[in-house]
């Protein structure tokens, strides 16, 4: 063999494949990739096909089903990053909505595991959600991995059966499995109630968030991109969960002081009892809304940093700045 097909053959090994390249993590790992030493030749995987640049390689999949054929895709990766998901669907129409998250987020996710493996892939690195562990906490305490998983809706629960069934594959198989779970992930492009946000504080809508008391964990994309990036090398990571965060906890009131900032559009809010709009919202039917506003979810991710040194890389400051700015040079029509 010459060098230059011995170096042809190396660097295809290094081949990463990133599955959901059209999504807002997904293509943002892919665009990560690319721009690393060219060590990670990428192959992104999409449902349809798109009218983005042909950089990197892309393939398009029928979808993540429990019968797609990877085969092709997965030749000559050495790892992949599992990204596609269904996702929340808030007026799900569907006859068994939990039916229809296990049969992509659980059974799709493990057929394509399964031929990973087959292939000789070395790594599979599982985007799941801080949903496994649950909805909330309390504001003094935060989520660890080493807490009993408690998901509550059919999402969460679909996740947390392809981690256990991931687990259990790479006992089976030597396949390499790394499970990242992030709370409510925010960037440039973000959409739902993130970007309903920046509209209000955008427009200067009174808002009755001004009194509350809660402590949220996010994590900026950008933040869990690099996460991603050190859970595919690193050799601490191997068969591990790891809980994901911008390592800066802010109250509902904060986060949209900052945001408000952010925008150059100082936030209009209303000091109201989180009590009394949590009751208020209740008898409307928006409940869960006003406890997602209202509560705490704080996630601990020390043994990221214990384990992988990893630390995160931007400030919530920068990269709400970045998003603010993302948002007002975006097309009209989404403000």
């Amino acid at each position: 063999m010459s060098k230059m097909e011995t170096a042809v053959s190396e660097k295809e090994k290094k081949r990463v494949l990133v599955t959901g390249a059209s999504g807002f993590i997904g293509g943002a790992v892919a665009e990560a990739l690319v721009q690393r030493d060219d060590r990670e030749p990428v192959l992104a995987l999409r449902r349809s096909p798109t009218s983005s640049p042909a950089w990197p390689p892309h393939a398009v999949v029928g979808g993540l089903a429990p019968d797609t054929d990877w085969r092709e895709a997965l030749q000559g990766c050495q790892a992949v990053v599992h990204c596609a998901a269904r996702a929340h669907v808030m007026d799900d129409n569907a006859t068994d909505p939990l039916a229809e998250y296990r049969r992509t987020n659980l059974q799709g996710t493990l057929n394509l595991a399964r031929q990973a493996a087959e292939a000789g892939v070395a790594r599979f690195v599982f985007l799941s959600s801080i949903k496994v562990n649950g909805e909330q906490t309390s504001s003094e305490r935060a989520f660890t991995v080493e807490d009993e998983p408690d998901p509550i809706d059919s999402y969460g629960l679909s996740k947390h059966e392809a981690e256990k069934g991931l687990l259990a594959l790479a006992k089976e198989t030597g396949l390499e499995v790394v499970i990242i779970r992030p709370p409510l992930v925010y960037g440039p492009g973000v959409k739902a109630n993130f970007a309903s946000m920046m509209r209000w504080l955008d427009k200067g809508v009174p808002l009755p968030l001004g009194s509350i008391p809660n402590r949220r964990s996010l994590v900026a994309r950008a933040n869990l991109v690099d996460l991603i990036l050190t859970c595919l090398d690193h050799p601490a990571a191997a068969n591990q969960v790891f809980l994901a965060s911008d390592g800066e906890d802010l109250s509902t009131t904060e986060l949209l002081c900052q945001l408000g900032q952010a925008l150059g559009r100082p936030a209009r809010l209303l000091p109201v009892p989180a009590g009394l709009l949590v009751g208020s919202a209740s008898l409307l039917g928006k409940k869960a809304v006003a406890q997602r506003l209202c509560g705490s979810l704080r996630v601990d991710i020390s043994k990221a940093r214990e384990r992988l040194g990893w630390a995160p890389p931007v400030t919530v400051d920068q990269a709400l700045l970045e998003t603010a700015r993302a948002y007002q040079e975006g097309p009209p029509g989404a403000r």
